[in-house]
């Protein structure tokens, strides 16, 4: 896969250093007892990482159970958008949360601080942190009680849907990128983007798997809607390629031969094992254009 080396924009590169990212929160209960028999409740607020080597924001807030409701999601959000500010931090553009159980308490806690919140499981920073959470933090706290660790979302059992015609696009091929090759993808030239972190534990020399989208005529308007639908994963089902999305959505990409989905459900699971679970799926024109309409890196969230 061509290796892109242009710059942005200026503007862009200016609003790349400034300190401005997503949040994404998860409010629900813990493995804790309090001393009245009831589980500890907490909202956690992580903020969406990016390529800069920069600390997250990170905030939590314990409460009782018998104050979880909008009125108090939505205080603790203000106090929380105070302490961002002090440590430097814009306004988050949009929230994201993946349990489809708290969407009602947290939609309508944003909505009365003006903040956009959406359904999604494309909260990598967030899962990251829970996960080390509940390996290293939870088991020393008094209460504690012993249990497996929290999923990084509800098992997707909606059958896929196949992709609208109108942004199918005119080809697809499957492609491998090097770590070393994404770790710049901050510098290529780009419409739409969702770049994630990369691990430096995993080694430069590394293959990152994913696809790539050609349409010559509506490259931009694919890119648009790929966005807006939260790209998760890709999955391999016998002999399909589908994208997980948002907080449930599954979308049939295409069809392939018994070959073909044999070597992808390789090297999906090498991905896993040596990349962290970490995938891509790029739009362009056609293979030849030189810069990217869109490119989204995705993550198959790795359960320990």
């Amino acid at each position: 896969m061509t290796t892109f080396n242009q710059n942005n924009s200026s503007e862009q590169t200016q609003n790349l250093f400034k300190k401005v990212a997503d949040w994404e929160i998860d409010f629900y209960s813990r493995p804790i007892l309090e001393a009245d028999g009831k589980k500890r409740w907490e909202l956690l607020i992580s903020s969406s990482e990016r390529f800069l080597k920069e600390t997250p924001f990170r905030w939590e807030k314990k409460c009782s159970a018998g104050e979880v409701n909008s009125v108090w999601l939505s205080n603790a959000l203000k106090e929380a958008l105070l302490e961002a500010k002090k440590q430097g931090w814009e306004e988050p553009n949009r929230i994201r949360f993946w349990r489809p159980s708290m969407k009602t308490i947290i939609k309508r806690a944003a909505e009365n601080l003006g903040l956009d919140a959406i359904s999604s499981r494309r909260t990598y920073s967030l899962m990251d942190w829970i996960i080390q959470r509940e390996k290293e933090f939870y088991p020393n706290q008094e209460g504690y009680i012993a249990g497996p660790l929290a999923p990084a979302s509800s098992p997707i059992i909606n059958q896929s849907i196949p992709l609208p015609e109108a942004i199918q696009g005119d080809a697809l091929a499957f492609a491998r990128i090097t770590t070393e090759a994404c770790r710049q993808a901050n510098q290529w030239p780009m419409e739409f983007n969702g770049l994630i972190p990369i691990k430096e534990s995993i080694n430069q020399e590394t293959f990152i798997p994913g696809i790539r989208l050609f349409s010559r005529n509506r490259s931009l308007a694919l890119a648009a809607w790929l966005g807006s639908l939260e790209p998760v994963k890709l999955v391999i089902e016998g002999e399909q390629l589908v994208l997980e999305a948002g907080q449930d959505e599954r979308w049939l990409v295409t069809d392939l031969d018994k070959k073909t989905a044999a070597f992808a459900k390789e090297q999906f699971e090498l991905s896993i094992k040596k990349a962290d679970g970490l995938q891509f799926i790029s739009v362009q024109a056609t293979p030849e254009e030189q810069k990217f309409t869109g490119f989204w890196m995705l993550k198959d969230l790795i359960e320990n």
